[in-house]
């Protein structure tokens, strides 16, 4: 904003924001910059990256996102790659490495430069030890300190957590859940899981397996899910399930090309993800009776479309939760889409980041 948006803004005179801005410009906190508004001159007000730059990165299971950032989660550069079903976590990882080194050269920095990493892979992860909570899920990445890998490669802080958890944070930082105290984020792509956002917190329970959602059983006589378990949520309504009814269409590869398919007119498409906004309705009000949110978001691939997955959804929720006075929970469609948890990955990262010493002691009380 320009130093005269700013008084306008906080109802500080201009003179007051001027001195403001003069104070933490010469701490490093504040940029300023000549620009014009309707004509005139004026001086932009941003944070300055010298207060520090962090990193986030989300492993799908079918994509790898980085981005860097500043201290107003303002992305500066970003990256993403595809991501094959077998990826490991050692050549993963070093991918990783790579693709940040490459990125801060091309903003004049480096990696030990950077104040922290946030980091979110595709399945839960006990915060004790850094490791996936249950084998099965995520194959090439059970027994290792996920976090600790990374931080010994970058030699910056590393913080780990869920796509769904760090979904959830954005969704509530910055997102479709910012004015609930309590809300439930769903993310549905190649995989089904769930974060349980309290006051604006993932509630992780002992192991981290909290909101697994996608394991709930719907029919306990169905396909066998990669857990072991019969008829999870996930074998009825996560990517691979539906893609599995068009193996034979040359097409169909990815749950973004099934939701590309709908937004055609696809008949078959639409129906498809209509079954599966059922079948995570039902999950989605045993989650409200056992939680009870005032909201639940609903974000990841199969989210991009929207009202086909969301409409069928709402109609078995509606069937199946016991309602309050208020009615049963809002349903609505995640702001951050499918890059949710990339920036909840961010705002892990800044908010556990260490302060620089240097501009940290400057800054005013």
């Amino acid at each position: 904003m320009t130093q005269v948006e700013l008084a306008g803004t906080t109802g500080l005179s201009p003179a007051t924001v001027s001195n403001i801005v003069k104070e933490l410009s010469a701490s490093g906190v504040l940029h300023t910059s000549v620009t014009s508004r309707s004509g005139r001159r004026a001086t932009l007000v941003t944070l300055s990256h010298e207060i520090g730059l962090v990193a986030g990165v989300h492993f799908s299971s079918r994509h790898l996102r980085i981005a860097i950032a500043d201290a107003s989660t303002a992305v500066v550069a970003e990256t993403h790659v595809p991501l094959s079903l077998d990826h490991r976590h050692d050549a993963e990882l070093d991918r990783v490495v790579l693709l940040l080194g490459d990125m801060c050269d091309s903003l004049g920095t480096t990696i030990p430069d950077l104040l922290a990493v946030g980091l979110g892979i595709p399945a839960p992860v006990d915060r004790r030890t850094g490791m996936v909570s249950t084998p099965g899920l995520l194959r090439g990445w059970e027994g290792i300190d996920v976090g600790g890998s990374l931080e010994a490669r970058v030699g910056r802080p590393v913080f780990v957590d869920s796509e769904a958890n760090l979904g959830g944070l954005a969704e509530v930082r910055s997102g479709a859940a910012r004015e609930a105290s309590a809300a439930a984020f769903i993310h549905v792509g190649h995989h089904i899981s769930a974060a349980l956002m309290i006051d604006g917190t993932p509630f992780h329970g002992v192991t981290g397996k909290a909101g697994q959602i996608g394991h709930v059983t719907i029919d306990e006589n169905g396909p066998i899910c990669r857990c072991g378990n019969r008829g999870c949520l996930e074998t009825l309504a996560a990517g691979p399930a539906l893609l599995d009814l068009f193996r034979e269409d040359a097409g169909m590869h990815r749950v973004s090309d099934l939701v590309h398919a709908a937004e055609d007119g696809d008949a078959s498409s639409q129906r498809v993800i209509a079954d599966a906004g059922r079948h995570i309705g039902i999950a989605a009000a045993n989650l409200s009776n056992l939680f009870d949110p005032e909201r639940i978001v609903v974000g990841g691939e199969l989210g991009l479309a929207g009202e086909t997955l969301l409409a069928p959804l709402r109609h078995a929720l509606e069937r199946s939760a016991l309602a309050s006075a208020e009615g049963i929970p809002e349903v609505v469609m995640a702001s951050w889409a499918d890059r949710a948890a990339l920036r909840g990955a961010i705002a892990l990262a800044i908010e556990n980041a260490p302060m620089p010493i240097e501009i940290a002691d400057k800054t005013p009380a």
